[in-house]
């Protein structure tokens, strides 16, 4: 359940940051040069589409859904990419959301109890 509550919670707050950065270039500001560079737009959109994914994801680890585990653990995989390479623009959020996505990973992995079926 924790895990799931969390990505719930980061993919809907990437879902906000995406469009912040879809709606208002002048909304981030890039903090020093930084090699992976992307237009604000293109940044937003990869953030709202990968947020409402995780936010979908997390829902279903919360109903329990067999595949949600592993799926789980390869979008917050490629959430901490994200937030990494978007550093330069909110740097001390990304590092709460890689935190936040290290601790999804965790939780996924660590949990033996057994998957619920049905509804």
């Amino acid at each position: 359940m924790f895990a799931g509550v969390l990505m719930l919670v980061n993919g809907l707050l990437g879902v906000f940051a995406g469009i912040a950065g879809i709606a208002k270039d002048d909304v981030y500001e890039r903090v020093g040069d930084y090699v992976y560079k992307f237009d604000l737009a293109t940044w937003g959109w990869i953030h709202l589409i990968l947020g409402l994914v995780i936010a979908a994801t997390g829902w279903g680890i919360l109903k329990g859904a067999g595949w949600a585990k592993a799926v789980g653990v390869a979008l917050a995989a490629l959430g901490i990419v994200t937030q990494f390479l978007w550093l330069p623009y909110t740097p001390v959020w990304a590092v709460i959301s890689i935190a936040i996505g290290l601790f999804v990973i965790w939780a996924l992995c660590t949990d033996t109890s057994e998957q619920r079926t049905g509804p």
